[in-house]
């Protein structure tokens, strides 16, 4: 579609049209991990959001149509990390397996959780609701412990991924 030009649509009947205009959203890129029954477990999410800071809330959503759901759906704990813009490598291997946070480099939180190496910044959280929304989840946690560092973050637009560039 041309800049400009201006598509009106149907969300309801034209999902290929509703999925373009979400895609106009900048997201940053996270990945969410949790331990589960088959050791640690790794999914891609930009449904990643802050909710409160007193009490410390943030919430994503997974698809209850995704192979992992299982693993997040039932998970007390997880953690969140927003990637930087060297970290796309990280990405894609866990678009691909599940299990590939074990190839990535990562340590263990004081609770037990897989915490992925230069992030920007990791969400330690305790599960404190959910929400049914039609075909995903909405997951809330309360954040237990978060770091931060400066870096250029991983960002997602019209299906591509790359870099945020101040001007």
């Amino acid at each position: 579609m041309d800049a400009g030009t201006i598509a009106t649509f149907d969300p309801s009947t034209d999902a290929d049209s509703f999925r373009g205009a979400l895609g106009t959203f900048v997201t940053g890129v996270t990945v969410v991990t949790t331990d589960s029954p088959e050791g640690p477990v790794a999914i891609v999410a930009n449904s990643f959001a802050s909710v409160s800071l007193d009490p410390p809330l943030v919430l994503w959503s997974p698809a209850k149509g995704s192979k992992r759901f299982e693993h997040f759906a039932g998970s007390r704990r997880f953690a969140i990390h927003v990637l930087c813009a060297d970290q796309r490598d990280v990405c894609a291997a866990i678009v691909r397996s599940k299990t590939a946070i074990k190839d990535v480099p990562t340590h263990l939180s004081h609770c037990g959780m897989p915490i992925i190496e230069g992030a920007l910044a990791t969400f330690e959280c305790n599960l404190e609701a959910t929400h049914d929304a039609g075909d995903h989840v909405i997951v809330v946690g309360r954040v237990t412990k978060a770091h931060h560092q400066g870096g250029t973050p991983l960002v997602f637009h019209a299906g591509k991924y790359g870099t945020f560039n101040e001007s």
